[in-house]
């Protein structure tokens, strides 16, 4: 069975860093995009940062130059620096997985199960 599973997360002052980590487990042929996601109480889920199976990233306006999205093989990572209390929210990785199925191989959307990051002012 094909799974996302995520550590890392916790509270920090503002200003501290933290670092993400997203593995992805079972049997699959590749990883296409892999994005990582936050959802702070009363508020939409939003995207964080996303980075392409060739490499290339882009991240939201308010992450910009404080946190780096990056992945080797089957593990994806977020690096948080400079964290502020507005970034406090449960974070989720999102991947493509090109998985078997009984029907034949097909590209599925994955999730992670979320993991919680608490910024104190």
């Amino acid at each position: 069975q094909v799974q996302l599973v995520e550590s890392g997360g916790g509270l920090v002052q503002a200003g501290g860093s933290l670092r993400l980590s997203c593995a992805a487990s079972g049997t699959f042929f590749s990883i296409n995009a892999v994005g990582w996601y936050r959802q702070a109480p009363g508020k939409q889920r939003e995207l964080v940062a996303v980075i392409t199976s060739g490499g290339s990233t882009n991240y939201a306006d308010s992450v910009k130059g404080r946190f780096t999205i990056s992945r080797d093989n089957a593990k994806m990572y977020l690096q948080m620096n400079s964290l502020k209390p507005e970034d406090t929210a449960v974070y989720y990785c999102n991947a493509g997985l090109l998985v078997l199925l009984p029907t034949g191989k097909s590209r599925r959307e994955y999730w992670g199960q979320g993991t919680q990051v608490t910024v104190s002012s």
